[in-house]
Formats: structure tokens, sequence, C-alpha cells
């Protein structure tokens, strides 16, 4: 492998993350938009119920479908790619005898389990007219807050499984690892206080839909960065071959 500036790793990663955007709004255009529609028309159907007619805002819905989303998911995978592409730096040849595509996908899977899958489990996502507005600050908190534990002890299993290898194996460690890292975020599960103020009358097909769809926009950006990346650095990575000598005329 070639010794080679990370800063060209970073613009690899963020031109990865763009595309990796580019899935991802795809995704929640098709799938999760009619899903954001269905709620919004649950929430004003019961405003207009209660006689609380709200005024329109200064964006509207059809804006907020398509550029809104669109520059929100693309900005969303620039950052991320960016982000991954600094720890892909630092896990190669860190983590095992990988190589350039096989370590960006276990960084794209890493990321995903501890950034999203592991917080979404505790709390996941609810469309609108779903949630207190006056509870909005601590939902946020408590959200970030089981983001940082979980990059934590992501971060803790694995400088624990690195540690374990050489007496107990690859295996055995990464196993002891796992399990170590499963049992943590159980206390932490524990620990931390729960939140539901899905209304009795909401239609749980549409939330569990919502949810779900929500996860598959998160599995579209980290599957395709991994693949996109991974390509991306194998060809930064690849070691130069040497020209082959120009033949002199002769004299």
């Amino acid at each position: 492998m070639n010794p080679i500036s990370p800063r060209v790793l970073l613009l690899r990663g963020m031109l990865a993350g763009l595309l990796a955007g580019v899935a991802a709004f795809l995704v929640a255009y098709l799938l999760g938009e009619a899903k954001v529609d269905a709620a919004i028309a649950l929430e004003e159907a019961g405003a207009h119920a209660a006689h609380d007619h709200a005024e329109e805002g200064p964006v509207s819905r059809t804006l907020q479908a398509t550029a809104g989303l669109g520059t929100g998911t693309l900005l969303y995978g620039v950052a991320l790619g960016g982000i991954a592409a600094l720890v892909f730096c630092y896990a190669l040849g860190r983590i095992g005898r990988f190589g350039p595509r096989a370590t960006a996908l276990l960084v794209s899977g890493g990321l995903f389990l501890t950034v999203n899958l592991v917080p979404f489990l505790k709390y996941p996502a609810n469309p609108p007219a779903v949630g207190d507005p006056d509870t909005v600050v601590r939902r946020t908190t408590l959200f970030l807050l089981m983001i940082a534990l979980s990059v934590l002890l992501g971060s803790g299993a694995l400088i624990l499984g690195r540690r374990l290898a050489p007496g107990l194996g690859n295996w055995n460690a990464t196993v002891a690892a796992s399990l170590a890292f499963a049992a943590a975020v159980t206390v932490a599960y524990v620990c931390l206080p729960g939140v539901n103020e899905v209304p009795a009358d909401f239609p749980a097909a549409l939330i569990w839909q919502f949810r779900l769809t929500t996860l598959g926009i998160q599995i579209a950006l980290w599957t395709t960065f991994g693949l996109v990346f991974g390509i991306l650095a194998e060809r930064a990575l690849a070691p130069a071959t040497a020209p082959k000598e120009a033949v002199q005329p002769a004299g």
C-alpha cells in the first residue's frame, strides 16, 4: 500500500458520501414522503376538528419534499462521508488484514450500527403529528446522548477486541468484544428513560412503516457509501506501476 495523504481519502469520502446521499434521497422520496403526507393529513384533520386552523408556512410542502429533502440528504451524505473517510484512515490495517474495499464496508457497517441502529432501537423516529412540542428539547438530548454512548461503547469494544486478539485469537476476541458491546448497550437502554408519546388513536401501521422507511434510508446511504468508497479508496491506494523505459533509437 502506498503512503497517501488523508486529504486524498477525505475528498474521495465526500464524493462517495455525495453519491450515498443521492441513494438516500431516492429512498426517502419514493418510500418516505407518502408516509409523511399521510401523517400530516392526520395532523391537519385533528387541527380542523379542534377548530385550530394553522397557516401554511413560508416553504410549501412540495418544495420541502423535493429541493429541501434533496439538499438535506446530499449535505448529510457529504458530511458523513468525510467523517467515515477519516475513520477509514485510522482503521485501515488496524482492524485486521483487510483490503480497502473490505475495510470500507466494515467501517460503513460499524458506523451504521453505532450511529443509527443502536440509537434507533431505543428512540425510533416518529412521523409528524407524533410527539409533544414541549418535550422536543428533552427528546433530542436523549437521542444525541444515545448516539454518543453508542459510539463510545463501539470504540471501547473495538479496543477490547484488539487487546484480546493475541491471547484468544481473532474470532474469539471478536465474539467476546461483541458480547461486551451488547451487554453495555443493554445497560444503557435500561438506564436511559424511555419516550412514548404516540397518540392512542394514531395508526400503528403508519408509524411502523415510517420507522422502517427511516431505517431503510440509512441502510441505503451506508451501503452505497461502503461500496463506492471502497472502490475509490482502492484505486487511490493501489501501488503505482513502474513506467516502462522508453527505448532509445539507435545512433
